[in-house]
């Protein structure tokens, strides 16, 4: 069952990069290779001014990974967080006493809790992707 959490999770979390990516960051992406292709053809540069003008043309980019990066990142450690907090609430209940047959009823709990951190986590996916959405947009 946790198992097929995961995997939901991975592929909505892929689906929500792929969006991102062909609607956003390809397109700068592009962007920043056709500016980096500019500043080679500038013969009267130095190597120097070449190259800066081409790190240049990728601060956009790079800036935007960024951005996407941490937000996926801040909201990995909060389905993480959700996920600990259900560990927390079986580990407080199991001791040294206790039973197989209570250890299977603890699992089960926390099975079901960290199904459920994972659903509430895949229904804000669209408000996540709004809110990096419409950041990128401005950088576009």
């Amino acid at each position: 069952m946790v198992d097929q959490a995961q995997v939901r999770i991975q592929e909505a979390m892929t689906g929500l990069v792929d969006d991102l990516d062909k609607t956003y960051l390809r397109g700068m992406q592009r962007d920043m290779h056709l500016c980096a292709a500019k500043c080679c053809e500038k013969e009267e540069n130095s190597v120097d001014q070449v190259h800066r003008c081409i790190e240049n043309c990728s601060t956009p980019l790079t800036q935007a990974q960024s951005f996407v990066q941490n937000e996926l990142s801040q909201f990995q450690e909060r389905l993480q967080r959700c996920v600990m907090v259900c560990q927390d609430k079986v580990r407080n209940h199991v001791t040294v006493d206790t039973s197989e047959a209570q250890v299977a009823v603890y699992k089960a709990e926390f099975e079901g809790c960290a199904m459920q951190c994972v659903e509430d986590h895949i229904k804000l996916m669209p408000s996540v992707k709004k809110s990096i959405a419409k950041v990128l947009s401005k950088k576009v």
